[in-house]
């Protein structure tokens, strides 16, 4: 007799009507436009946050017209090497005189983003001007704490890599922060936790401007199967 009881215990309990999750649904805002996404390069860059979204937006043009066409922007022509030990060399400098219109900046979290890179003005003030003007900013890991102090995140939310979500705050208390999440989207502004999870915004980002379709296209081609669901994140309307 007990074990009957127990047997219609699991059968009632597995037949409770389950809440059924909201999905979200977000719809393309530049389909067949194209790009320019500059990514900023300062010695001891992070590898994965430079590199996920650099090959997520590179596919892009493989899967949309239009699509976004990327490139790297270090302050000087000089070899920059990252903190993993690559050595890279950039495609323009801050002054070149051939440096494309920038639509989208992205900055990447690098060694010392959170002390002596806030004290090079000469950064912070090329990543402001561009930004203000770009039509996307997106940062990776502790690439937010360079667009805090840039003026790029004043009255928006935000977050960081979450060890340092704390500093953040400190550093930058006037922010609304965001912890547990993957990235925020933020109007024009997008920051990640970074690391692995510099794939999720990217994908994000390149789902907003072209769509469900193209964004699953780009993550078949990187072996990520992309559902917006799936990830947790904080949009801002």
């Amino acid at each position: 007799m007990r074990k009957l009881l127990v047997v219609l215990l699991i059968v009632l309990i597995g037949c409770k009507p389950s809440e059924e999750k909201k999905e979200i649904t977000i719809e393309p805002v530049a389909s067949g436009q194209s790009f320019n996404a500059a990514f900023l390069m300062i010695d001891g860059v992070y590898n994965s946050e430079l590199m996920a979204p650099f090959d997520i937006f590179q596919h892009t043009v493989f899967h949309t017209e239009g699509g976004i066409t990327v490139f790297t922007v270090a302050e000087t022509m000089d070899t920059v090497t990252t903190f993993e030990g690559l050595r890279l060399f950039p495609d323009y400098s801050f002054d070149s005189e051939d440096l494309p219109e920038i639509d989208i900046l992205v900055v990447p979290s690098a060694e010392h983003n959170m002390d002596s890179d806030l004290e090079n003005e000469t950064l912070i003030n090329w990543v402001s001007e561009v930004g203000t003007k770009a039509d996307y900013v997106m940062s990776l890991c502790d690439g937010a704490f360079v667009l805090a102090k840039a003026g790029l995140v004043d009255g928006k939310e935000s977050t960081t890599f979450p060890s340092d979500i704390a500093r953040y705050k400190v550093t930058f208390p006037s922010l609304n922060v965001h912890e547990g999440v993957s990235f925020v989207h933020h109007n024009n502004l997008l920051t990640s936790a970074g690391g692995a999870k510099s794939y999720d915004v990217a994908l994000y980002l390149v789902h907003h401007l072209y769509g469900d379709e193209v964004a699953k296209g780009v993550g078949r081609g990187l072996v990520i199967d992309w559902d917006v669901n799936d990830y947790a994140f904080v949009r801002v309307e």
